[in-house]
């Protein structure tokens, strides 16, 4: 069912999601050491008081990617109840978990199958408390 905007959106795409974070080097340690992805730009704003970071697994011009947005002069962000995750396909879930766990990630939810279904699932959590969903894709 097309919607009153759906011509407005042709050839629209997602570009990015945002997470405050509070200790943003760590945070683009925990995105590009351990999960791979690539640090694609990073900019001050001084007059702003605040620092945006955009990683991902390619480029932004054909990939949706992640932005870190650190407020200099704020405490750490209480994460509320409404946030649910980020989600990673990995060829093998177990091999990856290990390697996380290994590197330093916390695992929260170990490889299983997830509950009423067969997707093999794991979650792990980045410095600030965001979960990341590990879905196993063969």
């Amino acid at each position: 069912m097309d919607s009153p905007q759906s011509d407005a959106l042709v050839g629209a795409r997602m570009l990015h999601t945002m997470l405050r974070v509070y200790d943003l080097d760590k945070s683009i340690d925990f995105y590009t050491r351990l999960l791979g992805m690539k640090l694609l730009r990073r900019s001050d704003y001084p007059d702003g008081k605040f620092t945006l970071a955009f990683v991902g697994y390619g480029d932004e011009d054909s990939h949706t990617v992640l932005e870190l947005t650190h407020n200099w002069d704020h405490e750490p962000y209480d994460l509320g109840s409404a946030y649910g995750h980020i989600a990673l396909g990995v060829p093998d879930i177990y091999k990856t978990c290990d390697a996380l766990a290994a590197a330093g990630a916390k695992v929260v939810r170990p490889p299983g199958p997830m509950k009423h279904g067969k997707t093999v699932i794991a979650f792990i959590e980045d410095p600030d408390g965001y979960k990341v969903e590990l879905i196993e894709r063969k």
